[in-house]
């Protein structure tokens, strides 16, 4: 086994390979960002408190199955960091957490109040076919029970993995949709199969097996919460980047 920590690599030498791949700018934006982060949570001083990151690495650790001391440090080593490097990098993300909660915690139910319609969600199937011929011969087939929405899935989804899935597509959003299907698949009735509907994707035939109201969930609240988050950062980004540049 080849252990790399005992390669010996200057700083100059990574840097040098990020530039060559193309991957310099994105690691500069990830320093910028987090300088912001750090100069507005000390505007509202905010801190991580050791007890917080212990909280959080024993979390971590249960998560990853690293049972003893031996098994964490192995783990840190295989990733090139030291224990500083790995409750530094948690600090950054509670920080980051901390700071999110403190700027927009009081609008998030403002923002999903506002956009309630967009957090609908429906259980959805889904076949997709080239040409509206074979879409209509399907939607017939199935209308007339022939074949059932889940085998013809099968056999004729352009999509492998919705084939094997019998055309499964998931837990969706009403956002998430295209606004034709999003139309269609809101007034239809649970079971009910519409389409052929054509997209420049091809020709769609759709199934909703559940419709589920839109609640503000933790899951939702955090979404809304980082969408916002990131956005202010980009602002600020944005922001510091043209100040420097003037």
């Amino acid at each position: 086994m080849l252990n790399i920590t005992a390669v010996s690599m200057e700083p100059s030498e990574i840097v040098n390979h990020l530039k060559k791949g193309i991957n310099i700018k994105e690691v500069c934006l990830n320093i910028w960002q987090q300088k912001i982060i750090d100069r507005a949570a000390q505007q509202r001083n905010l801190t991580v408190t050791p007890e917080e990151i212990q909280a959080e690495a024993n979390r971590q650790r249960y998560e990853k199955r690293l049972e003893k001391s031996a098994d964490t440090l192995a783990w840190l080593a295989d990733q090139l960091i030291s224990p500083d490097d790995w409750e530094a990098g948690i600090r950054d993300r509670l920080l980051y957490q901390k700071l999110a909660e403190s700027l927009f915690s009081k609008e998030v139910e403002k923002i999903f109040a506002q956009n309630k319609l967009d957090f609908q969600q429906l259980v959805l199937y889904q076949i997709l076919v080239p040409y509206e011929k074979l879409g209509q011969e399907i939607f017939y087939q199935i209308e007339e029970e022939e074949i059932s929405f889940y085998e013809a899935a099968h056999f004729y989804d352009i999509d492998e993995r919705r084939r094997l899935q019998c055309g499964y597509e998931g837990k969706l959003y009403r956002w998430s949709l295209k606004p034709e299907l999003a139309a269609v698949v809101f007034s239809a009735s649970p079971k009910q199969v519409v389409g052929p509907i054509k997209t420049e994707l091809g020709y769609h035939l759709l199934m909703v097996e559940e419709f589920i109201a839109a609640a503000l969930t933790p899951d939702i609240y955090k979404e809304i919460m980082d969408r916002m988050f990131k956005d202010w950062i980009a602002s600020e980004l944005n922001y510091m980047l043209h100040n420097q540049a003037g």
